[in-house]
């Protein structure tokens, strides 16, 4: 019988899971899909995963449960349970859903029913907190569990990205490597050397690792901020005492702008408050987008068309963001300059962060042979400006932004032979 073991990349937009043949000592297939769960409304347990579950909740008429983003709530200690149904859903359960998924869809490549896999986190799953970090990776390990994983490691998604852009080099270099993912952006700086790909110890070549709480779904939410809110009452003024009237408070929409909170944004407290504001604003009709929003389960569709934008944004000067459903019209024409201005706030962290993580681990950009960029943010121009503007010199590279962790970390069996991780 042959022997396989699973890389795994799950992610906050997409997860991938690639083959990985022991004997052959290559991968064989890969999967790709999008960390999206839906319950259908009124059908007990029953969940759908990835883009079937984008079908099916749109066939349904948006009734049901859907969730997106779910890994970012992993480190989140005040997420500590959902009611779905009758049925109680805590941190670990979620993940284990779209584990489960890409180890059954594996399985029936492989035709084994595998329970090996190395499975990718970030560097830090939210800032440098300690706390938060070893919350989320013990949630994580437990959804592997559930997910009827039994012999597991875990590597740092960033050098997972650096295996796999090993095995196209030709000769040693040190390479600055950069996962800009949906929550998460990550980087490695190491020697690489085709010599020495899959050998046990690689610690001795590692310059350093590091990462930050930003990515995609932070431009998303800064867009939606600024372009989307709008539409939804974010400067309504609701009356207090008669003549004086004040602006609803900028809080309340916070909780629009983050999909893992929109996700949760449907308790009665919630509810009474928006139902409150809405009749003393005089029934004021984008205020009244907001309770359409919440009611008919509106936010996926919504950051849909966000996404849609910045995609659009990707390879054209201007954009429209469009939306129309529910009687909710946005239709508002962007600019790439604009684009760039509502997420300026985090290319300048990343920026930062980037300088931090190369003046502490006394990284000299001279010394950087070359550059590779990996992960669905990294598509976006403003991004890949910065790294141009900081490394003009020096070659810029990406691979396959979806599966080049997942390879990487089906390259990263070895860790099976060590009593740790990650290295």
């Amino acid at each position: 019988m042959k022997k396989f073991l699973y890389g795994i990349d799950f992610g906050t937009t997409n997860s991938a899971l690639s083959i990985f043949d022991e004997e052959k000592g290559e991968i064989v297939d890969s999967i790709i899909l999008p960390s999206l769960i839906y319950f259908p409304e009124g059908r007990g347990e029953d969940c759908v995963i990835g883009n079937e579950a984008i079908s099916a909740y749109l066939d349904d008429g948006m009734r049901g449960r859907f969730i997106k983003s779910v890994k970012q709530i992993l480190s989140r200690s005040s997420f500590t349970e959902t009611l779905i149904g009758k049925k109680r859903y805590n941190a670990p359960a979620l993940v284990a859903l779209i584990l489960r998924e890409l180890k059954s869809r594996a399985d029936k490549i492989t035709g084994q029913d595998c329970r090996k896999a190395v499975i990718g986190r970030p560097v830090f799953f939210d800032d440098d907190n300690m706390q938060k970090d070893s919350l989320a990776q013990s949630r994580l390990e437990k959804a592997a569990d559930i997910a009827g994983f039994e012999q597991v490691r875990f590597q740092f998604e960033p050098i997972g990205a650096a295996f796999a852009y090993e095995k196209t080099l030709l000769q040693k270099k040190t390479v600055l490597v950069a996962d800009l993912g949906g929550g998460t952006t990550d980087f490695t700086c190491l020697v690489l050397d085709p010599e020495n790909a899959g050998k046990q110890n690689r610690k001795d070549k590692f310059l350093g690792t590091g990462g930050i709480y930003i990515g995609g779904d932070s431009f998303d939410s800064a867009f939606m901020w600024e372009k989307g809110t709008p539409y939804f009452g974010k400067n309504t003024r609701y009356k207090v005492a008669p003549g004086k009237y004040l602006t609803v408070p900028k809080s309340l929409f916070s909780n629009i702008c983050s999909w893992d909170k929109m996700n949760f944004f449907n308790g009665a407290r919630i509810r009474r408050e928006i139902e409150d504001y809405y009749y003393f604003s005089d029934n004021d009709p984008k205020f009244k987008n907001l309770i359409t929003l919440v009611d008919e389960n509106l936010g996926y569709t919504v950051f849909h068309a966000i996404e849609q934008t910045k995609i659009a944004l990707s390879s054209l000067h201007t954009s429209y963001f469009t939306y129309s459903k529910s009687n909710i019209e946005i239709n508002e024409l962007i600019s790439v300059e604009e684009y760039e201005g509502i997420i300026n706030s985090d290319l300048t962290r990343i920026s930062d962060y980037l300088d931090q993580f190369l003046a502490t681990n006394g990284i000299n950009a001279k010394d950087i042979d070359c550059l590779f960029l990996t992960g669905g943010t990294s598509l976006v121009p403003a991004i890949r400006n910065l790294f141009k503007s900081k490394f003009p010199d020096i070659p810029l590279n990406s691979g396959d932004n979806f599966i080049s962790v997942a390879n990487g970390l089906a390259y990263s069996g070895y860790l099976f032979n060590n009593q740790g991780n990650m290295s």
